[in-house]
Formats: C-alpha cells, sequence, structure tokens
C-alpha cells in the first residue's frame, strides 16, 4: 500500500467554507478512482507548533504504486485540483510505500 499525505497551507483569504469544499472535494474521489482505499482529513492540531504555517493536512491510501500513479493524471483529480489549488498557498505531499 502507498500513503499519499499533504499539508496545505490556505490563502488568508480563503473562507472557512471554502475549505470545507476543498475537503469534500478531496473526499468525493473515493469510490470513484480505482485503487483509492481511504481518505482523511483534518485541522492542524498540536501544541507543539511545529506546522510551519501549514493548517491542514490529508492522508491517502492507495493499494498500490500502480495505483496512486494512475490517480495523478485521473480526470477526476484534474477536476479536484482546479478547485483545491486556487486557494492554496502553499502545498506539501509526500508518498510512501508501506513496509
Amino acid at each position: 500500500m502507498v500513503r499519499h499525505y499533504g499539508m496545505f497551507q490556505f490563502k488568508p483569504e480563503i473562507t472557512p467554507d471554502q475549505i470545507d469544499g476543498c475537503f469534500a472535494a478531496m473526499q468525493g474521489m473515493l469510490g470513484r478512482i480505482p485503487g483509492m482505499l481511504a481518505f482523511e482529513y483534518g485541522p492542524y492540531d498540536s501544541p507543539e507548533g511545529l506546522n510551519d504555517g501549514f493548517t491542514h493536512g490529508f492522508i491517502m491510501t492507495f493499494d498500490s504504486p500502480a495505483s496512486r500513479d494512475a490517480y495523478l493524471p485521473h480526470p477526476i483529480h484534474e477536476e479536484v485540483k482546479d478547485i483545491v489549488v486556487p486557494c492554496l498557498e502553499r502545498v506539501i505531499v509526500f508518498d510512501f510505500t508501506l513496509k
């Protein structure tokens, strides 16, 4: 399995409703993109203060590297990116294969 982990820093003018809409669009990919097994997300919630301005994170689980690779250019993913990316100041994405 592959974990596709990301962190978002939204632009200052983006409202909580817009943030909810971004994650609803992302959640909507589940069950529509083959091999995508799970999607979890939430706001930063740690007293450590090590988030470097990132306010939200997400984790997607794919059944294989091949499914993750097919997801990246998938038309549904491209539609979701058109919703989410314009709202972002910064983003980090990091993938790893489970050992």
